[in-house]
């Protein structure tokens, strides 16, 4: 018999998949994909070029490269390919991984750590994922022109590679078990309202970017809730 919370889970994600955030997510995921696979197309095509040009280039200047520089020309190319292929592998993200980014590749690569964990999440928690997405989404050209130094940098970070992965793996770590609401609130509420500050502190952050006030973003304090923590021993 199949299991009854399986069968709403199931229910869950297809709802997920053909609403319209749904639909938007895979947008992006779809653009992200199409742009990944040409930036390797390009690098190929560059270091194929590279490695016959230098094959020509030796042909003039020196004379036929011959069997041996052909096939010389032949292992250079397929290193080169290897050596592009093998970087250009899709790399999981972990919070790990995110403390030590650059502050360039922040808000992409925590938009991917965040995709990664939606399966492990409610469905209407999953949707403020989506919307906290769009919000890296526009965050990231914003960080790449904003100096690590700034101490408006620092708070960026913290939000991002520290309090946003420890507010979900809080949650995670919490037994499906007592997931259910005790006293009025349970930790499904309570992850909601922390992804919701999350989120209002993205758009926040991002004006204040937009404005150049930099001084505000450092300064201005953030209340992001994790009360859910010291409930469940998180």
């Amino acid at each position: 018999m199949p299991d009854p919370q399986r069968v709403v889970a199931d229910a869950e994600a297809l709802l997920r998949r053909v609403s319209d955030e749904g639909r938007e997510q895979a947008r992006r995921e779809r653009r992200k994909r199409n742009a990944a696979a040409f930036r390797t197309a390009r690098r190929l095509a560059v270091a194929t070029f590279a490695v016959f040009l230098a094959a020509i280039v030796w042909a003039m200047a020196i004379g036929p490269i011959g069997i041996t520089g052909f096939t010389g020309a032949l292992v250079a190319l397929v290193a080169a390919w290897s050596i592009i292929l093998f970087s250009s592998r899709s790399i999981v993200e972990t919070p790990e991984r995110l403390v030590q980014s650059d502050l360039a590749r922040l808000a992409p690569r925590t938009e991917t750590w965040l995709q990664a964990q939606r399966p492990l999440l409610p469905p209407p928690a999953a949707r403020l994922i989506d919307g906290i997405g769009v919000k890296l989404e526009v965050l990231t050209p914003q960080l790449a022109s904003l100096d690590p130094n700034e101490p408006a940098a620092a708070g960026i970070r913290k939000l991002l590679a520290e309090e946003l992965p420890e507010l979900i793996q809080g949650y995670a770590r919490v037994p499906l078990s007592l997931r259910k609401a005790r006293n009025g609130i349970g930790p499904d509420v309570q992850l909601i309202q922390g992804l919701s500050a999350v989120d209002e502190e993205l758009a926040r952050m991002s004006e204040d970017l937009a404005a150049g006030d930099l001084h505000k973003l450092a300064t201005q304090g953030r209340y992001l809730e994790l009360k859910y923590k010291d409930e469940t021993g998180g």
